[in-house]
Formats: structure tokens, C-alpha cells, sequence
């Protein structure tokens, strides 16, 4: 079985009408809703979609070989430094719901990993109760995190501040991971949101490995997108401060696991070396920015179950830890 930890949610483009419409009246108009019909849902997951290769998400899924695939918010729309903070929770919530709605129509395909409505304008103790809703009534198995709620326009805490424990206190009681994974990012920053991805997720990183987090936490259970940001690639660069302390950095980096999310085989190999198979969980973002064909080879550039194959190193064991016992055991599937 191929279990996909790292997918984001096709939805119709009514959820982002409702995301406009909020925008625009600021909350002056209520809450209100997207309106979206079932099969308004089955079009976002069966029509083939320009965005996508001209392909639809779950012809997606079925070439690639995917058996599961936990979905998430497309984490650039969450909207996460908008005010007031209304707007962000009302969206939050909405995005959930059509998640939910999406994993009910396709059963035992989807599984639903919860946004949280990281407005810096409220606390996260604030943000916890639509985690809590998430998994004890919608059924989610994890949430997806966002290191930097301001955007790129304002310095947030690094991830070993205090600021930031409910939210791992309430992940640790309910026994879910977390995917960290960056959103939008806005002027002043001078980075694309993809780019802020990678760094965000590198500052993550390091905020963890030099905090008291994941002794205070030892339950914790984190999953850095994309491969780690740049530490697995850059780890050298940490090892004499580690060896100073009496340690290795790489003894570190297994306190935390890590998605497959690259798209060059060069770089999953030297993340499994890393870090360790057993670290590692097999995820694609697909569709998503990976879904173009390369030209030299046909593939499409996030067939990343491909890349893994052509790695000869790794045993039948290991590929099915990657693969799908890791995944099932971390995620309590």
C-alpha cells in the first residue's frame, strides 16, 4: 500500500469565491458559507484541471499508484495575517468542513489533516478548539502548522518559544503529528511563498533542535515538509556546534520526521542518509507545483514514487517503511 502524507485539498472554486467575499465585505456580512455542492466536489476531484497538467487530482493519485492520501488546506490560500481575525477562523473552519465532505465521498482514499486559524491577533490557545473539532468530530488524523502566521510581514517567535505551547500541549493529548508547512507570504518579504516555504521550514528546524521543545514534549510528534527545508542538506554546517555539546547533529535531526516532497531522486537518497528510512514518510503535494511533465523523461516532475524506486540501495523492508508502515504507525491509521 502507498500511503501519500503530504497532499492539499482540490476544491471547487466556490470555496475560494467565499475566501473573496470575506475578503471584501471584512466579516461585515457574517459568516455565511461556500455553498458547494457534493457534486461540485466530485468535478474538483474528477475533472481534469489545467493547474494540474491537465489532469484531474485522483487520475493523479491512481497513475501515481496512491492507495491513501491525507489532504490538507493549499496552504497559500489559509490567509493566515488577514484581520480581523474572524475572517481567518470563519475560512479555517469552512476549509475544514469541505475536506471533511471530500474524504466522505471517497472513501478510504483521503484522509483529512486539519488548518489551524493561526491569526496573530488571538492566542494559540485560541486556535486549539478547531484542532479539538478536527479529530474528535470530523475524524482528522493530524494538522498542518504554520511557522510564520504574520506572512512575511512581521518576525514571529522561532518554534522554541514558550508562545507556542498549547498547540503542541494539545497535539501531545490527542495524539496527532503535525505537518510543519509554511503558508502565504507578503510584502515586506522579498520571497515567493515557495521559497518561503523552504525557509520557514529550515527556521523550524533549528527552533526545535535548539529548544527545550521536544524534551518538554517528549510525545511530540513533528513532520517537516519538503524534506526538512535546507538542514539535511546543510547538516555539516551544525555538526561542530553539536560536537561541542558532546553529541552529533544527526542524532538531532532523528528527534523529527520528514516528507519525501523533492523532486529530485539526488536529494530524497541524500535525505534518507540523513536522517534514516525510519524518519522518512513518503509525500508527493500532488497535484500541486510538481504536476508538469518533464521533457526529457515524460514524467511528471512530482512522480516521486518513481524517484524512490530508482533508488537501488534501499531493501523491500525499508521501501515499505517509506512507503507505508511509517506513515501507518505515526498517523495511527
Amino acid at each position: 500500500m502507498i500511503i501519500d502524507v503530504h497532499g492539499h485539498v482540490s476544491a471547487p472554486s466556490e470555496l475560494y469565491a467565499y475566501k473573496a467575499g470575506l475578503l471584501s465585505h471584512r466579516g461585515a456580512h457574517g459568516r455565511g458559507g461556500a455553498g458547494i455542492s457534493d457534486d461540485q466536489l466530485r468535478v474538483a476531484l474528477e475533472a481534469p484541471n489545467p493547474s494540474f497538467g491537465n489532469q484531474s487530482h485522483l487520475a493523479h493519485l491512481d497513475e501515481a499508484g496512491v492507495d491513501l492520501q491525507l489532504i490538507s488546506p493549499r496552504p497559500y490560500q489559509m490567509m493566515h495575517s488577514e484581520s480581523p481575525a474572524k475572517l481567518v477562523e470563519w475560512f479555517t473552519a469552512e476549509t475544514n468542513d469541505v475536506i471533511a465532505r471530500v474524504c466522505a465521498l471517497v472513501p478510504g482514499r483521503f484522509r483529512g489533516i486539519a488548518g489551524l486559524p493561526q491569526s496573530m491577533e488571538r492566542s494559540p490557545a485560541d486556535w486549539v478548539g478547531e484542532l479539538r473539532r478536527c479529530v474528535q468530530e470530523l475524524g482528522f488524523v493530524g494538522a498542518t502548522f504554520n511557522p510564520d502566521p504574520y506572512e512575511g510581514t512581521q518576525q514571529p517567535p522561532n518554534l522554541g518559544d514558550r508562545f507556542w505551547y498549547p498547540v503542541w500541549e494539545a497535539l501531545c493529548e490527542l495524539d496527532v503529528p503535525a505537518l510543519i508547512h509554511s503558508a502565504g507570504c507578503r510584502a515586506p518579504a522579498r520571497e515567493t511563498y515557495s521559497l518561503h516555504f523552504i525557509q520557514e521550514e529550515t527556521l523550524a528546524v533549528v527552533g526545535l533542535l535548539n529548544s527545550s521543545v521536544l524534551t518538554d514534549f517528549p510525545d511530540l510528534k513533528i513532520i517537516v515538509s519538503h524534506g526538512g527545508g535546507a538542514i539535511p542538506y546543510q547538516r555539516g554546517r551544525f555538526q561542530p556546534g553539536a560536537i561541542r555539546g558532546g553529541g552529533r547533529f544527526e542524532d538531532r535531526l532523528r528527534r523529527l520526521y520528514y516528507d519525501t516532497c523533492l523532486y529530485t531522486q539526488d536529494s530524497i537518497e541524500l535525505l534518507l542518509r540523513a536522517v534514516g528510512v525510519d524518519r522518512c514518510l513518503f509525500g508527493t503535494e500532488k497535484p500541486g507545483t510538481g504536476s508538469v511533465r518533464d521533457p526529457e523523461t515524460g514524467r511528471w516532475i512530482d512522480d516521486i514514487h518513481h524517484l524512490i524506486a530508482d533508488i537501488d540501495w534501499l531493501t523491500a523492508g525499508e521501501r515499505k517503511q517509506l512507503m507505508e508502515t511509517n506513515a501507518r504507525e505515526l498517523f495511527r491509521l
